[in-house]
């Protein structure tokens, strides 16, 4: 009798599931979904390459040398979260979007990319990444006065400026003494 009983007032309830896929779904908090890429942001330190589970994502140089180009395979992608944990400038997000579902036909174009073009160091003009201001001001701290120099400086640029100026200014305090 009492199994009845549940049945009635289930009945009386309605559906406890959600209507997925023909209807919108309850996405939980923290849910790792697909990975967003944002170039702008990028500095091409690899990092997120290197801490890949699946082997997912792939830096490589452009064939004409202006950039680098940036791909991540959605189908190799274990959405464990390490490349965004581990980039410095946060180019690499986490979204809640979990439709991965797609046809066969569409493996090999199921992929994020992006492109990194190379801009010109205003000191020496070698070929570099655009250095992104919230990682030099996380190095240097505040981006004004000397250290907005630094900005479009390639990175022996900016160690030979910092050396040199740090030389000088402790030649200059010895030579007060």
């Amino acid at each position: 009798m009492s199994f009845l009983k549940i049945i009635l007032r289930n009945l009386r309830k309605g559906p406890a599931t959600d209507p997925y896929p023909f209807g919108d779904t309850f996405t939980p908090d923290g849910l790792r979904g697909k990975i967003k890429y944002n170039p702008q942001a990028c500095v091409a330190c690899r990092m997120c390459e290197h801490v890949c589970a699946g082997g997912a994502i792939r830096i490589t140089e452009a064939e004409d040398k202006s950039g680098l180009n940036f791909t991540l395979w959605h189908n190799t992608c274990a959405f464990c979260g390490l490349c965004q944990h581990y980039c410095p400038t946060k180019a690499i997000r986490l979204t809640t979007d979990f439709h991965t579902a797609h046809r066969q036909a569409d493996k090999y174009n199921y992929v994020e990319t992006g492109f990194i073009k190379y801009v010109a160091c205003r000191r020496c003009g070698q070929p570099m990444v655009p250095v992104v201001k919230e990682l030099l001001s996380r190095v240097y701290g505040d981006l004004e006065g000397p250290t907005k120099a630094f900005e479009n400086l390639c990175e022996g640029c900016r160690r030979q400026i910092s050396t040199e100026s740090g030389v000088n200014k402790r030649w200059t305090e010895e030579s007060k003494r």
